[in-house]
């Protein structure tokens, strides 16, 4: 049986979402944020980096959530939420999804925690790299706009459903609050509503009782 560590609207969204897309069983374990139950020795076991989403597959654990995805991706062929190894196609989806993890997340996650990169009691610093963060956030989703233009297809990469979806919607959603959220964006505003639509993506929601804005 797979298990997922996961807590609501975090980071672990994604691999739930793409898990409840397999069709998979699975157990879902809620790390509960409030009580620093991802700082306990129990999950530091699992990841000692304290974070969230840790997938448990028989004796493998494994964190890092594009790393996840790859992983479910890749040990179920047959749905198809990776292309092809070697292909162009398969190139252009590790671009993306790094892209993702490595480039857009760690700004958003900077403007959720910006009190993280100034020293203690300076609001003025907090402000600051809050406000930098969400200005830079701003030209990465303009990439999405013009990717999603630029092949005129329904998803990331175009006609093929992937797990770099998942990822791409849960960042999106983390913009809501934004002055210029995704959902604003023409062609990323429309694909979040078609993302919507997905059964997987709305039980993800509706289990994970997220509240309104849901993009």
């Amino acid at each position: 049986m797979i298990s997922l560590h996961y807590s609501p609207s975090n980071a672990s969204f994604a691999a739930h979402a793409v898990l409840r897309e397999l069709g998979l069983p699975f157990e879902l374990k809620l790390v509960d944020r409030d009580n620093m139950a991802h700082k306990s020795p129990a999950y530091l076991k699992l990841n000692p980096n304290g974070l969230i989403p840790v997938l448990e597959d028989g004796e493998l654990v494994l964190y890092e959530t594009a790393a996840i995805l790859l992983h479910l991706a890749d040990t179920h062929p047959e749905a198809g939420l990776a292309p092809a190894l070697g292909t162009a196609e398969r190139a252009q989806f590790y671009k993306w999804l790094i892209w993702m993890t490595n480039t857009l997340q760690p700004l958003i996650i900077t403007y959720y925690y910006p009190h993280r990169w100034v020293d203690d009691g300076n609001t003025a610093g907090v402000a600051e790299v809050k406000k930098h963060a969400e200005l830079r956030v701003g030209p990465l989703l303009d990439q999405l706009e013009t990717l999603l233009a630029s092949h005129g297809g329904p998803w990331i990469l175009g006609e093929r459903y992937t797990v770099a979806d998942a990822m791409a919607f849960m960042l999106c959603r983390w913009t809501r609050n934004f002055a210029r959220p995704a959902r604003s964006l023409p062609q990323v505003g429309a694909y979040l509503a078609r993302m919507l639509e997905r059964a997987a993506i709305s039980k993800t929601i509706e289990v994970e009782q997220l509240p309104q804005p849901w993009i």
